[in-house]
């Protein structure tokens, strides 16, 4: 992305914007602006009144979306990639806000978040076709992870992308990205991730890669896990590769209100093998904390019904144990 392809034009934002090494632009308040650019949001003033409406209306008119007082949230992805999410009153209580996430034009490696030897270990995995969920909070880093790691694969592999707002760019030569819509007033039917992850089985893909697992996909992708599309990733809120394993089970178990927990849980574990644990320290760097091989069912104790289980193969900078889990 070049720092001009979205800064022209916003008025008192086009400063932040224009300067590439800013991450994010958050606007609170309907005036108050906040910069990230490496170490945490950073106060820098307050917008005149009535330029943060006119901003976000020229930042949305270019893609077609509309905010207004019957549609007062717009979560939109922009051409040059940029992420934006805008809310108006009443639901913004105290007055327009606003979110621009930009992302680097170059991807970052694996190399940034981890020792050479959890690089190694998780080229390991990818190689190996295991299937690998990505952990971690709010910009903890999760995307540009999910990103590096899809740099590992073979480049002779078909990779199809499934996200609510694309913001993945994976530099290989055979991607087919799919992005959900959302409906519209005019009675455009929505179509979601979900949906997504059963056409793409159609697209034949060597991996599926999701941008976040939240909804009624967890179904649908935990079955396609099962069935053969080895090798995919995908990221989740969670706090800890245990956490992420039981949401992914709560989702499912919400979706699929008929399948008993023990049979949800055996499915899980038969279709996630890693879960790679990122997170955001204080000072703004992103690294792996944690890598580990999910437990499979035979090994569970108590079997199928009991609390899940992972084996740490990593602490974030050392690698203490051997990947056992594989699908090739």
């Amino acid at each position: 992305m070049t720092s001009s392809s979205l800064a022209t034009g916003y008025g008192e934002l086009d400063r932040w914007l224009a300067d590439p090494l800013v991450n994010e632009v958050l606007v609170n308040a309907g005036g108050e602006v906040w910069v990230e650019r490496q170490r945490g949001p950073e106060y820098m003033g307050s917008l005149a009144p009535g330029a943060l409406e006119g901003a976000i209306e020229r930042i949305l008119m270019p893609i077609g979306r509309r905010l207004d007082r019957a549609s007062p949230i717009v979560d939109a992805r922009l051409a040059d990639g940029s992420r934006i999410c805008a809310v108006l009153p009443p639901v913004a209580v105290d007055g327009p806000c606003l979110a621009v996430r930009r992302f680097s034009p170059r991807p970052i490696a694996v190399a940034a978040f981890a020792s050479p030897d959890v690089v190694a270990l998780l080229n390991q995995v990818v190689v190996s076709r295991c299937n690998v969920l990505v952990a971690g909070a709010t910009s903890s880093g999760k995307t540009t992870l999910l990103n590096a790691l899809t740099a590992l694969v073979d480049t002779r592999e078909r990779v199809v992308t499934l996200e609510d707002t694309a913001e993945l760019r994976i530099d290989a030569p055979h991607v087919l990205r799919l992005e959900t819509r959302p409906g519209t007033a005019e009675g455009l039917a929505p179509i979601d991730l979900a949906a997504l992850v059963r056409t793409a089985l159609r697209l034949r893909p060597d991996r599926l890669v999701v941008g976040e697992i939240r909804g009624d996909e967890a179904t649908d992708l935990v079955q396609a896990l099962n069935t053969g599309h080895d090798g995919s990733l995908a990221t989740m809120h969670a706090n800890s590769p245990t956490d992420a394993l039981a949401r992914l089970e709560s989702l499912v178990v919400r979706a699929s209100s008929g399948w008993p927990l023990h049979a949800v849980r055996e499915q899980v574990h038969r279709s996630i093998d890693v879960v790679v644990q990122v997170q955001r320290s204080t000072n703004g760097v992103r690294r792996i904390v944690e890598v580990a091989e999910v437990a499979t069912v035979d090994d569970m104790a108590g079997g199928a019904g009991a609390t899940p289980r992972t084996r740490p193969l990593s602490d974030g900078e050392h690698v203490i144990g051997q990947l056992q889990r594989g699908r090739r």
